[in-house]
């Protein structure tokens, strides 16, 4: 940001305009005022791909990893970051609190080289978990010492749950909510509070961390530590209360030249989700918006990327900038590799669907191409065009049909409606098989 408003062009800069078709004149203003960020600590050892997220850039797809209290396995959330950066995953977060969690972070970065996100209070978390026994058993400096180490590590951004304040906090045990406080840092943060009678060290000293973001710099990814964990439970008085909040913060942290990402929820009724993101751009303004889903319904267990990736779609077409997915086993366990996947490519296809809306011109291109494969029958094309190629050349192969292009698939068979119109092309003697065979 420093560097965008003395009118600087970085490598970074660069590599984003390139990959997002646009100049660095129409760029460069934009990352001044905070509605495009491109997060990268400069203190990251590894080239990693970077990415433009914000305004007038394709809509951006998140991947959580990470372990827990009860499931530690190194492999296999290395294999879960290979499969996020093998499936084009834009950036990744690793919301590990259980054993070493410094050691796991460090590993999953030199795997994933992409733009990387931290929770650091997951980690003051852990260590009251190791040292105490206690989660609450830590101190205002175990919170901050939490997020030194995750910027000094080289993380690209952190989610902070700046925007619960003390006062936020005693309201809501008065506050009916059917879902309660749902965010693990949100939850963790408030317990500590309550418990202490403290304000929250990641709001009462902002300015610090506005100091260690700007020396490595590091994006603030502004936590929704209050976001609807019911749509039963949208946008009530402690959501918009802490919205608020980070609006301010945002600007606090702006005036430093530190890059900002607002999150947002969570679980949000169908009718809601374009009414929330008109609500948060017009508290923040042009800062990127970051959403986790949201979903749509609760009853989805099982299947909770699709009924995410809904609400994901309707939000992206009304300006989110960054998709956080959820996967299958949402709300159920901890995913595995293959559930990673499917989260992902969910995702994927919900942003495309959102950038045909608010970026049709640019987006489009890739949905013409697929047409005119499809209606030449050229099966290599569509098949490299697919979001998955891999699972649509699986199942087209699958049923031993007719092989090469100019074929139908086994769905319509002779009936195909590209063979039937005579306008269309194809090779005589693969029409005569085909009338042979029915």
């Amino acid at each position: 940001m420093n560097a965008a408003r003395r009118g600087v062009a970085t490598d970074e800069m660069k590599a984003v305009a390139k990959d997002e078709d646009v100049t660095l004149e129409w760029l460069i203003p934009k990352i001044a005022n905070g509605s495009i960020i491109i997060p990268h600590n400069n203190s990251r050892l590894q080239k990693i791909r970077v990415v433009g997220i914000g305004k007038g850039m394709k809509t951006k797809v998140n991947v959580n990893i990470g372990n827990s209290t009860l499931n530690q396995n190194l492999e296999e959330e290395i294999k879960k970051a290979q499969v996020a950066v093998k499936y084009h995953a834009d950036t990744i977060m690793d919301l590990s609190d259980g054993g070493d969690v410094g050691m796991y972070r460090r590993k999953l970065l030199e795997v994933a080289p992409i733009a990387f996100g931290t929770v650091p209070v997951y980690e003051a978390y852990n260590y009251g978990i190791e040292k105490h026994k206690n989660p609450l058993d830590i101190t205002e400096d175990d919170f901050l010492n939490a997020f030194e180490h995750n910027v000094k590590d080289g993380v690209d951004y952190t989610t902070i749950h700046s925007g619960i304040t003390k006062d936020i906090a005693k309201r809501i045990l008065s506050v009916n909510r059917h879902a309660g406080i749902v965010s693990k840092g949100g939850t963790i943060t408030a317990a500590w509070m309550l418990k202490y009678d403290k304000e929250n060290p990641y709001y009462e000293h902002f300015d610090y961390l506005i100091e260690l973001a700007r020396k490595y710099d590091v994006t603030f990814s502004l936590g929704d530590a209050l976001r609807p964990g019911s749509i039963l439970d949208s946008h009530d008085e402690l959501q918009v209360q802490e919205m608020i909040n980070i609006s301010r913060l945002t600007k606090q942290a702006h005036e430093k030249d530190v890059q900002v990402m607002v999150e947002g929820p969570g679980h949000v009724p169908l009718n809601e989700v374009a009414a929330n993101v008109r609500l948060a751009k017009s508290l923040i303004g042009e800062v990127p918006y970051y959403v986790l889903g949201p979903l749509v319904t609760d009853v989805a267990s099982g299947h909770d990327h699709i009924a995410s990736a809904i609400g994901a779609a309707v939000s992206a077409s009304e300006g989110v900038d960054l998709l956080c997915y959820l996967t299958p086993a949402e709300h159920l366990a901890l995913p595995t590799a293959e559930e990673v996947k499917a989260g992902l490519i969910a995702y994927r296809i919900a942003a495309h669907a959102g950038d045909l809306v608010k970026l049709r011109d640019k987006a489009i291109k890739w949905d013409m191409e697929m047409t005119e494969a499809r209606r030449t029958l050229n099966w290599e094309k569509q098949i490299a065009l697919s979001i998955d190629p891999e699972e649509a050349s699986k199942i087209h192969a699958r049923t031993g049909q007719l092989k090469g292009n100019t074929v139908p698939c086994t769905m319509c068979g002779g009936a195909c409606v590209y063979i039937m119109l005579p306008q269309q092309r194809f090779a005589k003697t693969e029409v005569e098989k085909l009338q042979q065979t029915g």
